[in-house]
């Protein structure tokens, strides 16, 4: 895969955010697994400059001329990289944005057709409507569960002087069912009364007489 094939020829249709952040992804995922290749390759070469060294300079030296090559590659890759890792990025953001600034531009149109056919003088018109209204209503109700002419006429003394009357006349009857009341009653002798005292009175008179 090429860059060519990658980002389109020249003169091709514009793609879209998606479309772009979908192939930079692609590129960085191909340049990663070059990276990890030189990276492999790098280790290679200084395992072989190991395994020669002094034994065999030249083997050696030349296995690290192949790292410095591997290593300017890598250098490279991981530049290119970061550049495709940040653009990515800065391209998913612009992508964000732009879809919140589309959201947030068609619920600003969707708020002003809500309000084209309001207006703020209308809007408080009824408010004030409303409250006249409410206010009806509550003269309404008090009205209603205030009714006039049943009983409002009536004095309230009057009601309590005739309830006086009505509790006198029930305290009369209450005194003429006990009837009159006795205060002074003769004092009761301590001692019992003896039926036959009186007979042996006479008898002892009657006695007395024939004696004198």
């Amino acid at each position: 895969m090429n860059f060519m094939s990658l980002f389109g020829k020249k003169g091709a249709k514009t793609q879209t955010p998606q479309e772009a952040i979908q192939r930079l992804r692609e590129v960085e995922e191909m340049l990663q697994k070059k990276s990890n290749f030189l990276e492999k390759k790098v280790e290679e070469e200084i395992t072989t400059a190991k395994k020669y060294g002094t034994k065999n300079k030249r083997a050696a030296i030349a296995a690290l001329k192949r790292k410095k090559r591997f290593e300017k590659q890598l250098q490279q890759v991981d530049g290119t990289l970061s550049t495709i890792e940040f653009q990515r990025d800065a391209l998913e953001n612009a992508s964000t944005n732009t879809e919140v600034l589309k959201v947030m531009g068609d619920a600003a149109k969707a708020l002003k057709s809500a309000h084209s056919h309001m207006n703020v003088d209308d809007v408080h018109n009824l408010m004030d409507d409303v409250a006249e209204q409410q206010e009806i209503a509550n003269e309404i109700s008090n009205a209603i569960s205030n009714p006039v002419g049943f009983g409002q006429d009536v004095d309230e003394d009057d009601l309590l002087a005739e309830l006086e009357e009505l509790e006198q006349e029930e305290l009369d009857k209450e005194l003429i069912k006990v009837g009159p009341v006795i205060e002074d009653l003769p004092s009761v002798p301590n001692q019992p009364i003896n039926p036959h005292k009186a007979d042996d009175d006479d008898d002892m008179k009657e006695l007395e007489m024939w004696a004198s």
